[in-house]
């Protein structure tokens, strides 16, 4: 497994990514944001980001999007770790995502990030990094999925996170589940 940034917003890098397999593939084509990728058996997950245009101390993670046959093995928290640790290399002092459902919420708690206690865009809960990962500030994230329209699997999901604390913090390429292994590339 390989992680690779391919640039950042200036460079204007493109990504084309099948609209079948991944999420948001779209967004990808914009030469407007950095990309970071995790590739193996050609590219499973993909990062977009650019700074904050309000505060230039912190980066903004716009997409992740984990390929459907991949979806599961952590690569999207892997991949927002990798993200995070090139930011904080070009000294960006804090990084941020929205997140739009329990699972990525999870994720992104995974890769160190913790809720802020705002909610921004369209119904997305944002995350930061570094910040509060106290109990009481990941539950009061996770009621806010509750109160929403779920699936099923949302639903399973947050019932079993019922007075959880927040998940570990993956170690430094930490391997997936499914025992594939990692680099750092």
């Amino acid at each position: 497994m390989e992680f690779t940034l391919l640039g950042w917003p200036e460079d204007g890098h493109r990504l084309r990514l099948d609209h079948e397999q991944f999420a948001y593939a779209g967004k990808f084509v914009m030469t407007s944001t950095g990309k970071a990728v995790v590739g193996d058996d050609g590219v499973v997950a993909a990062a977009a980001f650019d700074a904050d245009r309000t505060d230039p101390d912190t980066l903004c993670v716009r997409y992740i999007t984990v390929r459907q046959d991949r979806q599961g093995d952590r690569l999207g928290a892997r991949l927002l770790r990798f993200v995070r640790d090139r930011a904080t290399e070009r000294d960006f002092e804090r990084v941020s995502i929205g997140v739009n459902n329990p699972f990525s919420y999870q994720a992104a708690y995974r890769a160190g990030f913790c809720f802020s206690g705002a909610e921004s865009g369209m119904a997305e809960l944002d995350l930061v990094w570094p910040g509060d990962r106290s109990t009481e500030r990941y539950q009061a994230g996770l009621d806010l999925f509750r109160e929403r329209d779920l699936s099923p699997e949302e639903e399973s999901f947050l019932a079993a996170k019922a007075d959880a604390d927040p998940p570990s913090v993956l170690g430094d390429w930490a391997e997936p589940p499914s025992g594939r292994t990692a680099t750092s590339g």
